[in-house]
Order: structure tokens, then C-alpha cells, then sequence
């Protein structure tokens, strides 16, 4: 039975992803990080309500900065949830999910380019954002992801919305929602149907990303 809740776990981990026609895009030259200002956080406004996302420069300094530099541009405004797993997380930042008539195609979006991996020693328990990127098959075995697979994500990221540290230093952990838990909740209770691919994770109800502002952390009442 272990072994099977172990399989099953890796099993959704992998599919944290952007497909693996992906993997063959080359990785970005790592981004310039300026001087990390923890004095601002991220709102992120859904159909479902608002969050506040405190991030995690020390550990993940090259992600908080793309993520930043994406929210600033308006990357993610318009976009939508193409997969949610209640218990487990909820899946963000396709650009492809602005375009209804591109749903075959959802979850293979990206900025155009590839960041390097940040692991770290960050848990991955309920409201903990983390980097989608593309599973590599031999993490089955229990083995690292090798670079290809680690150094794979763009834009994609997941809220988890319970613990699941079987993803602790093989997904790069970097910020927390500290206000709208409430959010989060509604979120989980989208019903879900199967993908293309049969998982019981296609949002039934569309969950989307009205807009994520950067803004001082003092602004936030």
C-alpha cells in the first residue's frame, strides 16, 4: 500500500507540467535579479475572490523576480485554470488559457523562454506557490529530475491547497498566500471533470486570473 500511495503521489507531481514537446526549448539565460525587495507582495484577483501573496526572495530570488516582471506586463491577466486537484492544488499562468478556442492546447503556454530550477528547503503545504515545470519519468523511481526537466518552467505556477511535501526540493517554492484563504476554499469547490487525459481535474466552472498586481506590502490592510 505504500508503495502505491508513493507511485500515485509522483504520479501527480509529474503532472505539474507543461507538456514534454516543451522540454526541448532551450533555457533562458537565468534572469538579471535586482536587489529582492520583500517589502512588496502580489494581488491576485480571480473570479473567485482575492489573494495576497507574500514571496520568498532568500530562497527562490530568479523566480520572484520573472514571476514580478510577468505580473507587472499584464502576462497573466486574462488567463485561467486549466487544472485543479482538490486537496492537492490548482494550476495557473497558461497564456493559452485566455483563448477558449485554444483548450486542446492548454497547459503548453509558456512566456517564450525557460528559468532555471530554485529547490529549496520551502514546504509545500496549503497556500504555498511553486513553479509548474515538465515531469521527468525517472522521478517515478524516486530519482532527482535531471536538468532538462528541472530547468523547464516559465510561467506556469500551482497554489497547493493542502501539504504535499512528497514535491519539497523538486519543485521551486517561492511565495505564500497570506490573506484570502477564503479564495482558496471557492477555489476547491469548483467542481471538476476528466481532462483529455482522464485525470478528474478539468475545472467545470472557469477559474480566472482577473489580474495580479506587484504592490507594497504596507498597502495591504
Amino acid at each position: 500500500m505504500k508503495a502505491l500511495i508513493s507511485f500515485c503521489a509522483f504520479t501527480l507531481a509529474l503532472g505539474l507540467v507543461a507538456r514534454a514537446e516543451d522540454t526541448a526549448k532551450e533555457v533562458a539565460k537565468p534572469v538579471v535579479v535586482q536587489a529582492a525587495d520583500t517589502n512588496e507582495v502580489a494581488v491576485i484577483k480571480t473570479s473567485e475572490g482575492e489573494m495576497v501573496v507574500q514571496f520568498w526572495p532568500d530562497v527562490a530570488p530568479k523566480t520572484v523576480e520573472n514571476f514580478k516582471k510577468l505580473a507587472k506586463s499584464g502576462f497573466f491577466d486574462g488567463t485561467a485554470s486549466h487544472r485543479m486537484i482538490p486537496g492537492f492544488m490548482v494550476q495557473l499562468g497558461d497564456p493559452n488559457t485566455k483563448d477558449p478556442k485554444k483548450e486542446d492546447v492548454y497547459g503548453e503556454g509558456d512566456p517564450g523562454y525557460k528559468i532555471p530550477a530554485e529547490f529549496n528547503d520551502r514546504k509545500h503545504v496549503r497556500g504555498v506557490l511553486s513553479m509548474a515545470r515538465n515531469g521527468d519519468p525517472m522521478e517515478r523511481t524516486g530519482a532527482m529530475p535531471r536538468p532538462e526537466f528541472a530547468n523547464s518552467a516559465g510561467s506556469q505556477f500551482f497554489i497547493c491547497l493542502g501539504d504535499a511535501t512528497f514535491l519539497d526540493k523538486r519543485y521551486t517554492a517561492f511565495g505564500k498566500v497570506i490573506k484570502g484563504d477564503d479564495t482558496l476554499s471557492k477555489i476547491e469547490k469548483v467542481p471538476v471533470g476528466p481532462s483529455s487525459h482522464g485525470e478528474p481535474s478539468k475545472p467545470q466552472k472557469r477559474i480566472s486570473v482577473e489580474s495580479i498586481k506587484i504592490v507594497p506590502a504596507d498597502s495591504i490592510k
